[in-house]
């Protein structure tokens, strides 16, 4: 029953409305078939396999709401939890930011459905944990992998005469590879909706020969440098700046997007003006849902153009206070590259350090956006166009914000994450001291 149809969905959500006595009510119906397997030390250590089905409703009264859950659907157990939202609707505080659920939206169709994702089986990830397995034992190297692949589907109704249906596939996969001698480490990450794409044998390549060229890495002395940086490398640093680009923190003074004295940066250049990043939840390489949790549709949004800041997002709540439309969050973010590969960038490095990843990120000051981490699994110095030999790893402090004013190029896009980001070559980028760890 994990995956249910359009109309399947529908119907069990139109009995569950019907027995609303509340002002309103908002039912959730999700459902999810995954699968995984996990290796480490070159043999597979757990596999399994997941389903469910969840109903949630919240039943409001005023701007009084309550939330039950149930993973029953027979007609006794759906009335029971709506019956049971409602109660605990009438014993909750008002909530002063309640905003009422919305009326029936129009939505696009977002591709995030493959059926070759969906017909994955544990055959299917033992091999793929072979192809990663057997050529890293081969090579006097240590595999530790993980796959994940997920189908679900999330339809949503109200009493607003709303519905929304969309179904999803993802497969994950990540591997990290050590040399036995433990000096040497690789690393990558790979994810799609479509596994037609995965190759894991072609990924666990890759991190293979990064596990063996990283072997007995020098130490350089911190400072600033030129950093070539994988899109793995940069997401979580450009995840943190997007997720900071919400209206109200900056009209709040609380964000790098408020102004002193007030106000927010909303139409100014912040950035590079080679900076284009946008959201498409119809873009076919890293689709996302066609719309949000409260049942808002997602549409093609600019965020940065040509280095301005295009747009902040706007709960309703947000929206509502500030007399404007609201602008949800993204599914998914679109950052737009150019055509050289990682390759091209080395030889256009005259001195320079390559970037596998970074980790343990953490902010210093969000209204700079200054964050803090290492690099890991494989740093590598450049030197007149070619990479002269690993290093050891660094911890860094710095700010997307400033790395987007510092950019050199722009290379290939990347999808990592959901999102699809390009290799970057930025200057002046600030290590502060070394670290011990491979």
């Amino acid at each position: 029953m994990a995956i249910l149809s359009k109309e399947e969905a529908k119907q069990i959500l139109e009995k569950v409305i019907s027995f609303s006595k509340a002002d309103g009510l908002v039912a959730n119906l999700n459902g999810n078939n995954s699968g995984n397997i996990r290796y480490a030390r070159n043999t597979v250590s757990t596999a399994g396999e997941n389903s469910d089905v969840t109903l949630g409703v919240q039943a409001y009264y005023g701007k009084k709401s309550g939330v039950a859950t149930v993973n029953e659907f027979d007609t006794a157990s759906l009335e029971k939890v709506v019956r049971r939202a409602e109660e605990l609707a009438k014993l909750a505080p008002e909530n002063p930011e309640f905003m009422e659920p919305l009326p029936q939206q129009e939505y696009g169709e977002s591709k995030t459905y493959a059926e070759a994702t969906a017909k994955i089986t544990p055959d299917y990830r033992a091999q793929a944990a072979a192809n990663s397995i057997n050529p890293a034992a081969a090579k006097d190297v240590t595999a530790a992998g993980f796959l994940e692949d997920n189908n679900s589907f999330a339809a949503m109704m109200n009493t607003k005469g709303l519905f929304a249906y969309n179904k999803a596939t993802n497969v994950d996969f990540t591997v990290t590879m050590r040399s036995n001698d433990g000096t040497g480490s690789g690393w990558v990450t790979r994810d799609y909706n479509d596994v037609s794409k995965l190759n894991t044998a072609e990924a666990s390549q890759i991190a293979i020969d990064k596990a063996l060229g990283s072997r007995n890495a020098k130490a350089i002395e911190p400072g600033k440098y030129t950093v070539i940086l994988e899109p793995a490398a940069s997401a979580e640093l450009l995840g943190n700046m997007f997720f900071s680009m919400g209206a109200r923190q900056a009209d709040e003074g609380r964000s790098f997007l408020s102004k002193k004295g007030g106000g927010t940066k909303l139409g100014e250049k912040l950035v590079d003006e080679r900076i284009n990043i946008y959201a498409d939840p119809f873009n076919t390489e890293a689709p996302a849902a066609p719309w949000t949790g409260d049942g808002q549709a997602r549409k093609k949004l600019d965020i940065i153009k040509n280095g301005v800041v295009s747009n902040l997002f706007y709960d309703r709540y947000w929206a509502s206070q500030k007399n404007v439309a609201p602008v949800p969050f993204p599914g998914n973010v679109i950052f737009e590259g150019g055509t050289a590969s990682v390759e091209d960038m080395i030889k256009d490095t005259k001195k320079g350090i390559l970037v596998t990843r970074f980790w343990y990120i953490r902010s210093v000051d969000p209204q700079t956006q200054l964050y803090t981490g290492l690099t890991r699994d494989s740093t590598f110095f450049i030197e007149n166009g070619k990479i002269k030999h690993p290093i050891k790893n660094f911890r860094f402090n710095e700010s997307p914000v400033i790395m987007l004013n510092n950019l050199e190029a722009l290379g290939k896009q990347v999808r990592t994450g959901g999102n699809l980001i390009p290799y970057m070559k930025i200057r002046d980028f600030t290590f502060t001291s070394l670290s011990d760890a491979v």
